[in-house]
């Protein structure tokens, strides 16, 4: 242990890397730094007597700066929580790196190690979307999502592209005249595949008119009493305004009263839609359970479909065993069920718009995260994102949450339409480009076109499927029992 620590340059210069590799997500974007980075990281790990530490380094590096979010919502009250916003950060770094320490781990069974190393990072990531219900931001193959080599998660999803991202940076680590040809080539091949199929045409619009209202209520003033109805009176004011759309669709939580104990409210929101339904987003309670919901107000001021929200945010939106705390122990503080925190909704649903405009799938903020919770219903006409950003500051975090839920759009072939508290409040077409958008912090409504669907892609049919069974390959060719590099 003593050399493999004998200086710690080794390991500052990864982290670095990592840092670099990060610069890839939004909303920077910059692959052509990325990937360089990574395949120095690949480099670096492959002649390594320590690859675990160096991989577990460069992760805290990549999650520190891709997540640097994280601080934000120890903001909203700094003589409160300020205080925990450097521990959360960096016990999120090193946490998530443990992924990245795995794959230097594994690294040193492979026959080559560099190669490995990109199989076994690939693998990881998309483990990291299953372990304790799943955390897939970031991933590696996210630094494609604004150029044309997005185009290929229709037919392998956000996990093949992470395998695509560390194999061309493996090829690249090799220095080798071959396998940098192969890599440089792939790229070009994946662009231009990419570039082919979004100049290929689209079917028209829907022809209906969708109202996104971005009320930009600010964290910090969101739950003001005071101010409350200021913000409830500018959601009615953008939903009545002329002429009137088909349907209106306010963003997560954004409704600041309880539905439940105001049912006047209703009759509210339908006099300002005139006419039209209003989806919104609203916290739903019975008894001492709440719920974080989408509820669709009818014209005559009805509440009728609602969707609950089922992938809930561990120690945001409840506390991760709280409920088995309350039945064995009678600890009541950390349940859901006693009203510490959301009940989980029973899981993926659509609602059904009408036959103008068709059946969508809900995603209440962090859903969209994760492309697994796109299944479980009939193949949806449309996508609705709901979501309170304001959480997620202006920095990076709205912008790297509305990028992945771009990519949903493209794997699934199906528009998306975004509705955001402060933004990024946006209309997405099948191929995941923006059709129509608004200003980023900016209190306004859009009125914009749903685009058209496209038949199911092969992700959409198979999901990991086929990206799990060429990693199983790969693993077998690279993992295979042989003889083992020095250590």
């Amino acid at each position: 242990m003593a050399s493999n620590w004998s200086g710690l340059r080794p390991f500052g210069v990864a982290a670095l890397l990592g840092v670099l590799v990060a610069t890839g997500q939004a909303p920077l974007g910059a692959w052509y730094i990325a990937l360089p980075a990574l395949a120095g990281l690949c480099w670096l790990i492959a002649r390594s007597t320590a690859p675990i530490w160096l991989a577990w380094f460069a992760g805290a590096g990549y999650f520190a700066a891709a997540l640097n979010w994280i601080v934000q919502p120890f903001m909203v009250d700094v003589a409160k929580d300020g205080w925990m916003a450097p521990f959360a950060l960096v016990f999120l770094a090193f946490g998530m790196a443990l992924f990245w320490a795995l794959a230097g781990w594994l690294s040193r069974f492979a026959r080559s190690p560099a190669i490995g190393f990109a199989i076994a990072l690939a693998a990881t990531d998309l483990l990291r979307g299953y372990v304790l219900t799943g955390f897939p931001w970031a991933l590696i193959g996210h630094i494609w999502i604004d150029t044309p080599v997005a185009q290929l998660a229709a037919h392998v999803g956000p996990s093949g592209l992470s395998l695509l991202t560390a194999l061309l940076a493996a090829g690249l680590a090799s220095r080798r005249a071959l396998p940098t040809g192969l890599a440089l080539v792939s790229l070009a091949a994946a662009w231009t595949f990419g570039m082919w199929t979004l100049a290929q045409p689209m079917p028209n619009d829907r022809p209906v008119t969708l109202r996104l209202v971005q009320p930009n209520a600010e964290q910090q003033a969101k739950w003001d009493p005071d101010l409350a109805n200021q913000f409830f009176n500018r959601l009615l004011a953008f939903t009545e305004a002329k002429p009137t759309p088909d349907l209106v669709i306010w963003p997560e939580t954004s409704l600041p009263y309880l539905l439940d104990l105001h049912p006047e409210i209703g009759g509210m929101i339908a006099s300002a839609g005139n006419g039209a339904s209003v989806a919104i987003g609203m916290q739903r309670v019975e008894g001492d359970k709440a719920w974080n919901s989408l509820a669709i107000i009818a014209p005559d001021g009805t509440r009728g479909q609602t969707y609950d929200k089922h992938h809930l945010v561990p120690f945001g939106e409840y506390i991760p065993f709280g409920d088995t705390l309350l039945s064995w122990a009678n600890i009541a503080a950390f349940a859901s069920q006693a009203g510490n925190g959301y009940m989980a909704g029973p899981g993926p649903q659509l609602l059904d718009f009408g036959p103008k405009l068709g059946r969508a799938l809900p995603l209440i903020c962090y859903e969209a995260v994760f492309p697994q919770d796109l299944r479980g219903t009939e193949r949806p006409d449309w996508l609705l994102q709901i979501t309170n950003d304001a959480w997620f500051g202006h920095w990076t975090g709205p912008f790297q949450h509305a990028a992945q839920a771009r990519l949903r759009a493209i794997e699934q072939g199906l528009p998306l339409v975004r509705v955001a508290n402060t933004g990024v409040t946006a209309v997405y077409d099948a191929r995941g480009r923006i059709t129509a958008s608004l200003p980023f912090e900016t209190a306004s409504y859009l009125d914009a076109a749903l685009p058209a669907a496209l038949p199911a892609t092969i992700y959409a049919v198979f999901g990991e499927y086929p990206v799990l069974l060429l990693l199983l390959g790969l693993f077998l060719r690279q993992f295979a029992p042989h003889k083992r590099r020095g250590a």
